[in-house]
This record gives structure tokens, C-alpha cells and sequence, in this order.
């Protein structure tokens, strides 16, 4: 039996979504913005065929140092799965907090994300696209997050995000409930021994599409604060990203990730490169 010629001729990876519609690399490792989860797929597949995804994030800020590098792939523009290290640098606060100069937390997060209904692009202009998603968070300094007074080591967060273009006006919104117990991202572990339950979060996003290439936008993203040894406080950044070509995404932002480990206004930059397929 003759097989359908768009099945012998479809490539597996075939890059078809329009630019940029499939949201860029999260520091989660996630695709989305930069601090939050959207109901995007990563990679540039449609849904007969596979994406992939990676990407390398910096934020300097006054006193830390973050690095996330990781991979995604998307399959059928249905299912999402991804890694990214993250890794966090204490530099002179690792001294101040008896952790040696430049002493660097590190995370795993391991995320899957499965499209449940709508598209962010087409279909009902009034339906968006829902998604739901997990992300087991493993930190590799466990005895640290335990000194600050984290209960855990290891925990996983539950997202559910519905995410809209309106194509007729270039303006693309996200809204993402996150259930999570981690302590700045899990980087200072999760919970604590008198709150060990997980919260609700928030995050929002906004963007302009300027053209094919270029969007705009600012995102905000709220956070549970269950440390006594610190503040915790919630995350903004303003953002502009730009395909330099069908398949290189950089992204520059303006982040303000407010009091970490009790060093306040932690405000810097955010550089982001996504190659993606």
C-alpha cells in the first residue's frame, strides 16, 4: 500500500512555525520567556514532526553570578521535555556566608510539558494555547540548602500556562499558575520544617511583536518566601529578543530579582542566545 506523499516527503524536522512563536529558553530550561513558563513547545516542528533546542543564559547582577545552559526537544508540537544546569555564583557573598569565595550552587532541572488544548497562533482567536508541565529540580548543594534552613534537597514544581498571539495586533499574553515549594528556584533548596507545603505563583507575561524578527516585552513572576534567614522577593525583567536567522534567537533583558540570601536590589542583565530547529 502506497504511503501518502506528504509522509514520504515531510522531513522529520521540518522548521515550520512562524518566528519566534515558539518562545524562547527560560532559565528553567523551559520554553517561554525568560523568568516564566509559557504554553509554548520548544523547537520550530509543527506538529508532524520532532524540534530541538538549546540554549546558553548569563544574568550578572551586583553581587551573584547566574549561568543556565540545556536542551529541549518538542515533539508535534505536543509534548516538551528539557534539561538545564543552572549555576549560581556566590562570588564575594559566598565569603560573607562562610561558603569560601566564589563558591557556585548548582541545580539540575529536568521538565516535560504536554500541549492540552488550543494553539498560540491559530485556531479560535478567544482560545489560547494550555499547557501543562513538571519540573524536577535537583540541587547539588544539599547541605548548604539545608544550613539556610530548606527542608529539602530536591523537589518539583507543577505549571499550567495558557499562552495567546493575537496576530492582528502583534501582541502576544501569558499566564502561568506554578505550584512550588522552591526557595529561590530550589537553588537554596525547598520548603522549610515548618512550611513543607507547596504554594501558589504567578506568573505573566507580555510582549509586542515589532516585526517578523523583533519582540518587546516585560514579564513578572511571583514568588513563595519561606526562608527565615532571608527575604524572598518577586522576579521582573523587560526583554527584547530577535532572530538573527530562522534558527538563532538572542535575547537581552533588564532583570530585577529583588533581595537573595540578604543582599538586596539584585538588579542586572540578562543575555540569552537559543539556537532552535
Amino acid at each position: 500500500m502506497a504511503s501518502p506523499a506528504w509522509a514520504e516527503d515531510a522531513p522529520v524536522i521540518d522548521g515550520g512555525k512562524l518566528l519566534l512563536t515558539n518562545g524562547v529558553s527560560t532559565i528553567e530550561g523551559t520554553s517561554g520567556g525568560g523568568v516564566a513558563t509559557w504554553a509554548t513547545i520548544a523547537g520550530r516542528e509543527t506538529d508532524r514532526g520532532i524540534g530541538l533546542s538549546g540554549h546558553v543564559t548569563l544574568i550578572e547582577l551586583p553581587d551573584y553570578g547566574w549561568q543556565s545552559h540545556g536542551v529541549a526537544v518538542g515533539i508535534a508540537n505536543r509534548i516538551e521535555l528539557s534539561y538545564a544546569r543552572q549555576n549560581f555564583d556566590t562570588r564575594d557573598v559566598g565569603t560573607a556566608l562562610g561558603l569560601g569565595q566564589g563558591y557556585t550552587l548548582n541545580q539540575d532541572v529536568f521538565g516535560a510539558k504536554v500541549r492540552l488544548l488550543g494553539d498560540t497562533v491559530y485556531g479560535d482567536p478567544l482560545l489560547p494555547q494550555i499547557s501543562i508541565g513538571v519540573e524536577h529540580k535537583r540541587n547539588r548543594d544539599t547541605p548548604v540548602a539545608r544550613a539556610v534552613g530548606a527542608a529539602h534537597g530536591k523537589g518539583t514544581d507543577v505549571t499550567l500556562s495558557a499562552t495567546k498571539l493575537f496576530l492582528s495586533h502583534s501582541v502576544l499574553v501569558n499566564a502561568t499558575a506554578r505550584l512550588t515549594k522552591a526557595n529561590q528556584a530550589g537553588l537554596l533548596g525547598f520548603g522549610t520544617a515548618g512550611n513543607d507545603d507547596h504554594s501558589l505563583q504567578f506568573e505573566g507575561s507580555v510582549a509586542y511583536q515589532l516585526s517578523r524578527r523583533a519582540v518587546i516585552g516585560a514579564e513578572y513572576r511571583t514568588k513563595p518566601d519561606n526562608l527565615a534567614i532571608a527575604r524572598e522577593d518577586d522576579w521582573l525583567d523587560l526583554f527584547a529578543a530577535y532572530a538573527l536567522t530562522d534558527n538563532l534567537t538572542l535575547t537581552a533583558a533588564y532583570v530585577d530579582l529583588g533581595s537573595i540570601a540578604t543582599f538586596d536590589k539584585q538588579r542586572g542583565g540578562f543575555v540569552s542566545a537559543q539556537l532552535a530547529f
